[in-house]
């Protein structure tokens, strides 16, 4: 009896019950990942015959960059893109009917594919606006209310790493306050707060010269044409 009783509970029950949730946990953070890792700068420039934002500035495959090598329109879409790419796996994980833990490991690993893209031997962006648009998906509001802090600083000082760096930082102690308020779910704690962490983490290098005074101030009109020069 206790037997056939530990059978049902483990074989026939809850072991069975678990294991289509964490298959479908694990196809969810795999597609996450792919859907990040499409260098966006890299496709924008090709479909339109713009300049490969690898050959100029940093490298980097994200907006700021890819502003600098194709021209602000062309900027714009790779940057609304992988907002994109950062909302659509959660959104995803949402309708799937995936809790905010499991949620929130997508969209981390979205946040990590825009950083190392499995397409560009694991370079890429530094994540911010996969990170960005991630977080639209979570709560729009927490965003709203980062957002001029990222903008501002960028305003006030020319730094796109600064403002990313702060906004982002804020954006995770404002989902901390909203948790605390119980108007967001704790599970997403993982999302905002690992997120940050990748992206600090993504900007290290940035994180140096704005702490030695060397790092690169943005212009909008300049047009990057050296490879690998500072950049945000």
């Amino acid at each position: 009896m206790v037997a056939e009783g530990i059978r049902i509970a483990t074989g026939g029950g809850i072991v069975h019950g678990m294991e289509p949730r964490l298959t479908q946990a694990i196809v969810l953070v795999v597609l996450a990942y792919l859907v990040g890792s499409l260098p966006m700068g890299v496709l924008v420039a090709r479909a339109t015959g713009g300049v490969d934002p690898r050959t100029v500035g940093s490298g980097r495959t994200g907006g700021t960059n890819a502003l600098r090598a194709m021209g602000p329109a062309r900027g714009l879409a790779v940057g609304l893109l992988d907002i994109a790419k950062g909302a659509l796996p959660i959104l995803v994980a949402g309708w799937a009917g995936a809790d905010p833990l499991v949620s929130s490991v997508v969209g981390l690993a979205a946040l990590m594919g825009a950083w190392h893209s499995l397409f560009l031997r694991f370079h890429g962006g530094r994540g911010v606006a996969t990170g960005v648009g991630g977080m639209l998906a979570v709560s729009v509001p927490v965003v709203l209310i980062a957002l001029p802090v990222f903008i501002g600083l960028i305003l006030v000082t020319r730094y796109v790493s600064l403002g990313s760096l702060l906004g982002t930082a804020f954006g995770a102690l404002v989902s901390v306050v909203f948790v605390a308020l119980g108007w967001l779910e704790t599970g997403w704690l993982v999302y905002t707060i690992g997120g940050v962490a990748i992206i600090w983490i993504a900007h290290r290098d940035n994180i140096s010269r704005l702490l030695n005074g060397t790092e690169r101030r943005f212009d909008p009109r300049e047009r990057a044409t050296a490879r690998r020069t500072p950049d945000a």
